[in-house]
């Protein structure tokens, strides 16, 4: 695995220890190690802070908690300071409420290229079966079997596919699906000098599609994307998304419909702000 990149994977979190618990102790249990991970907490009270020492004490990667204080919704501010410290080339950004099957991490490692971004998906879970995982299920990877998670709840056709689809038949799917290949947080990764290239995240922008402007500007910078939603698996924990505005949506739509409309391969309002 020695040719395969050194990662960093980004999660972003926001007052949801009981989550985060989860998905922490699924990085404990990957196929490839050869990473670290950089928890991005956009302002969580002290309790997030002491669960991440409590993990940090017997882990098999190194995990760093950066935190900024809580002045409303500012993910992507705390995104864009993740990718400057993160250490590796290669960063692979997911969610707080996402819990990775085993390989997840070797997944994105195997198929990290040049030139290209990977986008993956998630299996989305009812809040009866997110509740009803327990470490133990995640460590024998329980959590990720249909037959398994039927006794916990239901399961959609889709996720019974995912969650099925092995090697050569996941590799199928992955190339006929119609759901476009496109940048998302909770399963995607870049490099991260493309990354920096295009200024990481417009902070401007609030919940409801930041991650594929981001995307669309790696597309005009002439970066590829591959699709790997039916090999890079993780179950998504249900939540209720209070920061979800009209407000907030539609003045996104309009960033996203000017980087289109330009072909903008960069944002004054990310990474190295705007001094004017």
């Amino acid at each position: 695995m020695s040719q395969y990149p050194k990662i960093t994977v980004i999660m972003a979190t926001y007052n949801k220890v009981d989550w985060l618990s989860k998905v922490l102790e699924g990085y404990k249990y990957q196929t490839y190690n050869d990473f670290d991970i950089i928890v991005a907490d956009d302002g969580s009270t002290e309790e997030t802070k002491n669960l991440i020492d409590s993990f940090k004490k017997d882990y098999p990667v190194n995990i760093t908690h950066l935190w900024h204080e809580d002045l409303g919704y500012r993910r992507q501010t705390i995104l864009n300071e993740a990718i400057v410290k993160a250490k590796n080339d290669y960063i692979l950004f997911t969610d707080g409420d996402c819990i990775p099957r085993a390989d997840f991490v070797e997944t994105h490692a195997k198929f990290a290229e040049k030139g290209y971004f990977l986008s993956g998906g998630y299996c989305k879970l009812p809040m009866n079966t997110s509740e009803a995982i327990t470490p133990e299920d995640i460590k024998n990877q329980d959590c990720f079997k249909v037959n398994w998670l039927k006794t916990k709840g239901v399961v959609s056709s889709k996720n019974k596919l995912k969650l099925s689809a092995k090697d050569g038949i996941a590799n199928f799917l992955d190339v006929v699906t119609p759901t476009g290949a496109t940048f998302n947080n909770c399963n995607s990764s870049a490099w991260k000098s493309d990354l920096i290239a295009i200024n990481g995240y417009d902070e401007r922008m609030q919940y409801g599609g930041p991650d594929r402007e981001l995307g669309e500007r790696l597309f005009n910078k002439g970066i590829k994307s591959k699709q790997i939603r039916y090999k890079a698996i993780c179950v998504h924990l249900d939540h209720a998304r209070g920061y979800k505005t009209k407000e907030s949506l539609d003045r996104n739509l309009a960033i996203r419909a000017e980087v289109k409309k330009k072909k903008k391969t960069w944002t004054d309002f990310g990474i190295k702000k705007n001094q004017d």
